[in-house]
């Protein structure tokens, strides 16, 4: 497997990450998410994303109980801080003191001593911004974390904490953690070309629109039994997907992706990862052969004409935003 630098960083990373904002600790708990780790790290794939607020702490949890027995240097360990995760007044947002008290936990968790990259959730407006790189640049000066980046800000607050940064002498962040895929877009206009312009790379995460573009769904009929949509845990972000205009495309899709004998979920994240800015796509799995399917991305390259025959059908598309 090639690996990418992460933006204009020196850390490398696999083309497809292992995410688990609806699965570990969540949907699938204990052995299976010790088989999904190991058949990522045997095939590869050595990103691994999490969050302090997936599952309420129980997705760093399941993966602390994994990876304390695999050699620290073998993978790359991001998480993020920003959501509530108490009742308090200062359990959530990007102040320093949250910040501080919300690595401690993660790494409890995960049973690390550091991450390789910490990632701010959201943009809180209700903090400075140079409170939050200043203290994202103290934890990388003791040693708690490596680098650190942004997830879902927009083009104009990343040019600003990048300008802060570099004006006050801070680490500034590496990577961007947005929602992208062929059914979500919006990034393509300001933020990815933003990046790219000031070196930070795109962890992008819902690359196959919550499933949809699994091409399981079908227009006019039920989900399938045990699928996403069918269940309470993990479906609540997908049913902007699932109206008869996006399932239709996603057979449209489907149809393509047959005809250069690949999976709909492969060609899916081969075209998320034709973009340069993208350095990387996570993927939720709860089986081994989902994933399987999601790894061989890494070295599909779409040709100019698949590649247009996609776009006839996506330009067909409102545009969805937010996630």
């Amino acid at each position: 497997m090639e690996y990418n630098n992460l933006g204009h960083s020196g850390l490398k990373i696999s083309p497809v990450g292992l995410g688990s904002w609806l699965t570990f600790g969540n949907t699938i708990h204990g052995k299976p998410v010790g088989d999904l780790v190991r058949q990522s790290l045997d095939a590869g794939l050595n990103l691994i994303d999490t969050a302090d607020v997936y599952a309420l702490g129980k997705s760093e949890t399941a993966l602390g109980e994994v990876l304390k027995d695999i050699r620290r240097s073998s993978y790359v360990l991001a998480s993020k801080c920003y959501f509530p995760v108490g009742d308090g007044p200062n359990d959530r947002g990007l102040s320093r003191k949250h910040i501080f008290e919300s690595i401690d936990g993660s790494l409890g968790r995960l049973q690390t001593s550091y991450l390789d990259l910490y990632q701010c959730h959201r943009f809180d407006s209700e903090t400075p911004l140079w409170e939050t790189a200043r203290a994202m640049d103290d934890l990388i000066r003791q040693g708690k974390i490596l680098y650190w980046g942004v997830s879902d800000w927009t083009a104009g607050q990343i040019k600003d904490v990048v300008s802060l940064c570099v004006q006050n002498g801070f680490a500034p962040p590496i990577s961007n953690q947005p929602p992208y895929s062929m059914f979500h877009r919006d990034i393509e206009t300001q933020v990815l070309p933003t990046c790219q312009e000031l070196g930070l790379g795109n962890l992008v995460f819902s690359p196959l629109a919550q499933g949809v573009l699994s091409g399981k769904y079908l227009p006019g009929q039920a989900a399938p039994e045990g699928s996403r949509a069918t269940d309470d845990k993990s479906n609540r972000f997908i049913g902007r997907y699932m109206g008869d205009l996006h399932l239709e495309a996603a057979q449209d899709l489907k149809e393509i992706a047959m005809s250069i004998d690949v999976p709909l979920a492969t060609m899916a994240l081969a075209w998320c990862l034709r973009q340069p800015a993208v350095d990387t796509v996570l993927v939720g799995v709860t089986r081994a052969e989902q994933l399987a399917e999601n790894i061989a991305a890494a070295e599909l390259q779409l040709d100019e004409e698949t590649l247009q025959r996609i776009s006839a059908i996506l330009d067909r598309l409102p545009m969805v935003a937010g996630e």
